[in-house]
Parts: C-alpha cells; sequence; structure tokens
C-alpha cells in the first residue's frame, strides 16, 4: 500500500507509522473538492451512515445518528497527556504520554481491518495567514470528513503551506467498537498529537474542534505568545458604517451562539445599526503592530445545538442550517423527509422517528426525560457552513482578523452579578475572568443553584495547567499596549419568584451598546467594590416595558452575596493549585476588603 500521499516527508512517515497500526484496506486523500465530497456523500447513503433529506425544502442536507452511547463530549474521558504531571494541572484528568500510547495502541490495532483510511489535511485559520495552523485527521469516518469539510478549511493548498515542515497537528481517529468504557479523547500537547477512539460523535471526533483549536492551540498560544479562547467574536456596525467588535466568552447554555448572531432590536435597527458574525465558538488572539489584540475565527463552519434554535431565538443561525448540512440525532419527519427539533416550533410531526432511529409519538414527550422520550436529543446538533450565514462579517476570511475593542465575560447568576459591570484594567479583568460561574438550572444535573466555576468558559478546554494559563493573560496584558477593556455580563438575574428580569436575546444589544460606550469613553459609571457599574439612566431602555426600579435592581451589588461568593473562590484557587498567580490573590483580597467597607 502506498503511504506517500504528499511531498512532504514527515507527513509520509507519520501516515506510515499509523497505517501499520490500524491497518486499513486502503488509503483516500481527502483534497477539498465538491466531486470528491459528493462521491463521499453517496457512498455514506449507500451505507445507511447517512440519510439525504428533502432536496426541494433542505437543498444538499443530510441525517446522521451516532450509537446511543456516544452522543457528547466525555469529558472524563478527555486527557492532557504531559511528560510531567504538573503541566497538566489539576483540572485536567492526566495520563502520562507513554503508558497512553501503549494502551490506546491496543484498542487501534487494526481497527481499520476492511475499511479506509481518509487523510484530511486541514488548516484552522485562512491558509497562509499569520492566525494559520495545519493539522491532519486521519479517520475511517465519511463522517469525520464530511464535517471537517464544512467545519475546516481542507485541501491540497493545506500541503503546499505546509511545504517540507514537520510543523503540523497529527490527529488519528478510529471508531473501533464505540466501546463507552475504552472510549478516550487524549491530546499530546508537547508532541503536537491527538489521539481519538471508540467515539463517533462530532465533538470527540472533529479533531479540529475543541481538541485542537483550544487544548493543543492554548498550549501553543502560551508558548508562542499569542491565545485560543473559547469566545464568539461579533461586529457592531454603527450608522456611520464604522464597526466595533467585541469577543465573549460563555459557559454552556448562556446564549453564545444566540448573542454570536445577534439581531438588533426595533430601536437600534431603524436607527441603521448592524450586527455582524465573525465567529460563534472560538476565538484565537494576537498583538498586532498597534498595540491591539486582533482575533480571528479559526473554524470555517458552525457545529450548532439544534434544540431551542427557532426563527425567534436565532433565526440566523436557523437559516445558515437550510441548505448544505448535516443534522445529527435530530428528528426525523416521515412525511416530507426534513427534521424537526424540541423548540423549532409547535408543530412536531405525527409521522416521525426520533434520535435514535425508532417510532416516535410527541404525546409521550416528559420534559424530566428527554433523552428517552424527546424527538432529536437534548445535545443533537447542526453542522453548518458559516458562508451560508446571513449576518456573517465580511471580514471572515481577512486573515489579519478584525481588532477587539471589548472582551466580554458571562456567566449565569440568579443574584450575584449584576446585568453587567466593568474591570478597573487588565489584571482586574482577568481575575474577573478567572471567577467566572454559572449556577445549575435543572434538578436532572443534581441540586439547582449549585455554583459551577468555568474560568473564561475554558474549564475543559485549557491544554495545560490552568494556572499557568492564568499567569500566560496576566502577560498577555504586559504585551498589548492598547488591550481591550474587560467587562462581564449576567442576562440571568431573577426575581423573588425566579423569573427572569432581563428580556435577554437581542436585547442583549443594549447592553453591549454601553459596553462599547465605556471603551469609546463616551459614557459614565458608577465606582463599586467589584468594578463599573452604568448609570441606569445610561442603558437604553427604549421600547422596553422595563421600570427604573427594575433597572436600579438588574445593576445592584449585594455586597453579603459577594462575600459568600469569595470563599467560593478561595476553594477554587485551592483546587486549581500552587500555580495561581499570586496577582489574583491580591486581587481577591482587595475586592474582600473593598466588600468590607
Amino acid at each position: 500500500m502506498n503511504t506517500n500521499v504528499t511531498s512532504n516527508k514527515h507527513v509520509n512517515e507519520w501516515i506510515a507509522e499509523m497505517v501499520r497500526l490500524v491497518k486499513p484496506s486502503g488509503i483516500v486523500l481527502i483534497d477539498g473538492s465538491e466531486e470528491q465530497a459528493e462521491a463521499l456523500r453517496a457512498e455514506a447513503c449507500s451505507t445507511g451512515e447517512m440519510m439525504k433529506l428533502n432536496e426541494e425544502k433542505l437543498p444538499n442536507c443530510y441525517l446522521h445518528r451516532t450509537a446511543i452511547n456516544d452522543v457528547a463530549r466525555v469529558e472524563h474521558r478527555t486527557f492532557i497527556c504531559t511528560r510531567k504531571r504538573e503541566d497538566a494541572g489539576n483540572i485536567n484528568n492526566w495520563m502520562d504520554p507513554t503508558e497512553c500510547y501503549e494502551k490506546l495502541s491496543k484498542l487501534y490495532d487494526g481497527s481499520y481491518k476492511g475499511k479506509t483510511m481518509y487523510v484530511i489535511p486541514y488548516s484552522m485559520s485562512v491558509v497562509g495567514s499569520d492566525f494559520a495552523k495545519y493539522g491532519i485527521e486521519l479517520t475511517d469516518s465519511i463522517y469525520v470528513v464530511l464535517n471537517m469539510l464544512i467545519m475546516t478549511r481542507v485541501g491540497l493548498n493545506v500541503l503546499e503551506a505546509l511545504g517540507d515542515s514537520a510543523d503540523f497537528i497529527k490527529g488519528l481517529h478510529a471508531r473501533a467498537d464505540i466501546d463507552e468504557e475504552k472510549r478516550y479523547i487524549c491530546h499530546f500537547p508537547e508532541d503536537n498529537t491527538i489521539w481519538s477512539v471508540n467515539s463517533g460523535y462530532g465533538g470527540n471526533v472533529l479533531l479540529g474542534k475543541k481538541c485542537f483549536a483550544l487544548r493543543i492551540a492554548s498550549y501553543l498560544g502560551r508558548k508562542e505568545g499569542w491565545m485560543a479562547e473559547h469566545m464568539l467574536i461579533l461586529g457592531i456596525e454603527n450608522p456611520e458604517g464604522e464597526v466595533k467588535y467585541i469577543s465573549a466568552a460563555f459557559p454552556s447554555a448562556c446564549g453564545k451562539t444566540n448573542l454570536a448572531m445577534l439581531i438588533p432590536p426595533e430601536v437600534y435597527k431603524k436607527r441603521g445599526y448592524k450586527t455582524w458574525c465573525v465567529g460563534d465558538d472560538i476565538a484565537w488572539l494576537r498583538v498586532g503592530k498597534d498595540g491591539r489584540l486582533w482575533a480571528v475565527n479559526p473554524e470555517n463552519g458552525f457545529f450548532g445545538v439544534a434544540p431551542g434554535t427557532n426563527e425567534n431565538s436565532n433565526p440566523n443561525a436557523l437559516h445558515t442550517a437550510m441548505k448544505d448540512t448535516i443534522f445529527t440525532n435530530v428528528c426525523l419527519n416521515l412525511d416530507d423527509n426534513t427534521v424537526w427539533w424540541e423548540g423549532l416550533d409547535n408543530n412536531p410531526p405525527k409521522n416521525a422517528l426520533n434520535w435514535k432511529g425508532e417510532s416516535w409519538d410527541y404525546r409521550k414527550y416528559d420534559k424530566a426525560d428527554k433523552v428517552n422520550t424527546s424527538g432529536a436529543h437534548p445535545n443533537s446538533r447542526f453542522t453548518a457552513m458559516a458562508a451560508n450565514c446571513p449576518c456573517l462579517s465580511d471580514k471572515f476570511n481577512d486573515p489579519a482578523g478584525v481588532p477587539i475593542s471589548a472582551i466580554v465575560f458571562g456567566g449565569r447568576r440568579a443574584k450575584t452579578a449584576p446585568l453587567v459591570y466593568q474591570s478597573f484594567g487588565w489584571q482586574h479583568g482577568a481575575f474577573v475572568g478567572s471567577i467566572m460561574a454559572s449556577e445549575t438550572t435543572a434538578a436532572a444535573s443534581g441540586a439547582v443553584g449549585v455554583v459551577r466555576r468555568d474560568p473564561m468558559a475554558m474549564r475543559p478546554f485549557v491544554g495545560y495547567d490552568m494556572g499557568d494559563y492564568w499567569a500566560h493573560w496576566l502577560a498577555m496584558g504586559k504585551v498589548a499596549a492598547n488591550a481591550p477593556k474587560i467587562f462581564h455580563v449576567n442576562w440571568f438575574r431573577t426575581d423573588d419568584e425566579g423569573h427572569f428580569i432581563w428580556p435577554g436575546f437581542g436585547d442583549n444589544m443594549r447592553v453591549l451598546m454601553w459596553i462599547l460606550a465605556r471603551c469609546e469613553g463616551k459614557v459614565g459609571a458608577t465606582e463599586t467594590a467589584i468594578g463599573y457599574v452604568p448609570n441606569v439612566e445610561d442603558i437604553n431602555v427604549e421600547g422596553l416595558d422595563i421600570s427604573r426600579e427594575t433597572m436600579t435592581e438588574l445593576l445592584s451589588v449585594d455586597k453579603a452575596l459577594w462575600l459568600e461568593d469569595c470563599k467560593g473562590i478561595r476553594e477554587f484557587y485551592k483546587q486549581v493549585g500552587e500555580r495561581v498567580p499570586q496577582e489574583f490573590y491580591a486581587e481577591l483580597e482587595a475586592l474582600e476588603a473593598r466588600l468590607a467597607k
């Protein structure tokens, strides 16, 4: 079998080594062409791996079902394999690299027998740009190939850009037996290597996504002086045509994709404001010659959660997914061969198959047992091309990226965090990111209101020690002479009955407008113990049914709650361990002192 698929000897030697391990029956190099992709789609449909949907209603769209034991990212099976345990940190699962290679090699051995090895050369970010990083993923799954063609920039030009270099991320994926007890997603940051075995679910097997673009990239960013962050990038254009960019980090279930594709409320729309999506999930940031942070979205598509996406919550995401999309684990409407999911509309199909491929009766839906009674799995997905997004920024493919005016952190807190506040400076802002938290919302995930710390929304995604990651944030602030201002938002404040007080969705733009006004020095603020909070009259509530008293409540800071929260922050820092920067302890002590006044 000819394993020389490129002119790069480093690539060829690695492929030959992997071929000896997994023993495929043949090798196919993915060239990025539409002809090859179309042939692979046809092959996947002929084997049942995918199913073509209604061409008139959903042109070039397909449905895929994963194994029912393989429906989400598995944090407890995800490992960072560094030679020294302490370099992986206390928050990550660690395995010794030598032991891990040995253990996983047994699972990979012969796993491609009778199957084709697909070689996917891909780029994170625009090929040839200063931001670009190259990877090659080997897989035995056409589903993975077709998703990677949407999510990354795949093609022979990647191999040309790589040239003779050995500087590429080596990714090996095998479905093997889809055995959840032997499922591993392992990262070897010191070797530029990712191994994923016994899964077929996107988050575990599209190795360009969280594995490369966050875990490996965060490690590379620290080494090379840039940042890989779990952030959306949004542009807001004023009536004069000027665009300012915000990057924002939110834990899951905090409205990240909705914010990334935000539609301005009527009050701003009629004045000529527009919003532009650069990215919905990941941002790579570098210091430009002007001392500002410039950001790109290294991805080429969206891997979005389907349930809850609808014409009201996120019309842009819905329209993006109406063509050239792969749907995973959604409900199939047998009457017209289209798809449906909970929250799409109020018309569940009467004649349908659920996400497992079983006959489904919508009348038996039970919110307490969504996995077994819903039409679509709660974590069902759409993989859609960014190019099809109605609000895609014209800077999406700009190799220079976009300059960031503000970094926004957010969490889901019922009472603690106000609607918005600004940090006192970069160091304090990094501290604010480190204490980010969300409260659990559903009884299904244990007790309600339990605080889960998710610093910078990166808890599952930092490829090395969290304390070292925070130190890198502090270092970047010293290098960026014109660093963005840092803010924190909370769309989820509730009243005493547990109802949300702030309308959220498109109206969140009202808060972003205050943030941008602060960045431009156009508006004042009130200094509080936690940071600068807006003056009530400076948040535009025109057209909202919201009283001054309610706004005052939304912007209030309860010192007793914050002092209580400081105890949780101390506990979390202890868990992170001895590499927590001293500056963060100084910030915590200063916060406690201000609160105690």
